[in-house]
Order: structure tokens, then C-alpha cells, then sequence
């Protein structure tokens, strides 16, 4: 029987279908920088044009999650099935820059007003 996962990426014959966990997180925060950016979106008649600059963050953010997900998942399982599985730093790295942007830009904002 073929594994569950082959039409999406390598097989990696995980029971406990490690690669595909990862990908719902991302697709989670994915979701949530997306929903932050509507409620940007409610901030603008009240905050004005720096509100942009935050919904750029955000827009960029998921956009760059939704581009590399697939590149994430096939490293991932294909590590699984070598057995050697290397952390994605770079991308963990960069997330947290964006929600730390958005953070201070957010408070900047509204002390700002």
C-alpha cells in the first residue's frame, strides 16, 4: 500500500506523520498573519496610512509561508526518510522577525496616535 503522503511530496514512512503536523502549524500561523491583516485593515480609518506599513508585514509574511511550504514539507520527509532531519532555522528566524516587527510597529502606531 502506498504511503498517504506520496501525492503530496516524498514518501517518509513516519507513523506519526511528522511532516505533515509541521505544515498544519504553518499553515495555522499562515492563517493567523492573515486575519491580523484584516483586523490592520479596521485599524485604518482610525490610525491612518502607517497602518499600510503594518499590513505589508503581515501580507508578506504569509505570503512567504504559503511560497516555501511545499520546499519545507519535501526537506522534511525526504530528511525523515535519511534519517537525517536538519531544523529550518532560517525560516523559524525570519517568522519571528515579522512577528516582532509587527509588535513594535503595532505599538509605534497606536502610541503614535
Amino acid at each position: 500500500m502506498a504511503p498517504i503522503c506520496q501525492h503530496i511530496g516524498e514518501p517518509h514512512g513516519d507513523p506519526g506523520l511528522q511532516p505533515e503536523r509541521t505544515t498544519l502549524a504553518w499553515g495555522r500561523t499562515m492563517m493567523a498573519l492573515v486575519t491580523v491583516s484584516a483586523i490592520f485593515l479596521r485599524w485604518l480609518p482610525h490610525h491612518g496610512m502607517p497602518i499600510l506599513l503594518l499590513l505589508a508585514v503581515a501580507i508578506a509574511a504569509a505570503g512567504a509561508i504559503y511560497l516555501t511550504q511545499r520546499r519545507r514539507y519535501n526537506a522534511s520527509a525526504s530528511g525523515l526518510t535519511r534519517e537525517s532531519l536538519d531544523a529550518n532555522t532560517s525560516a523559524i528566524l525570519w517568522t519571528a522577525f515579522a512577528g516582532i516587527s509587527l509588535g513594535g510597529l503595532g505599538i509605534t502606531v497606536v502610541v503614535a496616535d
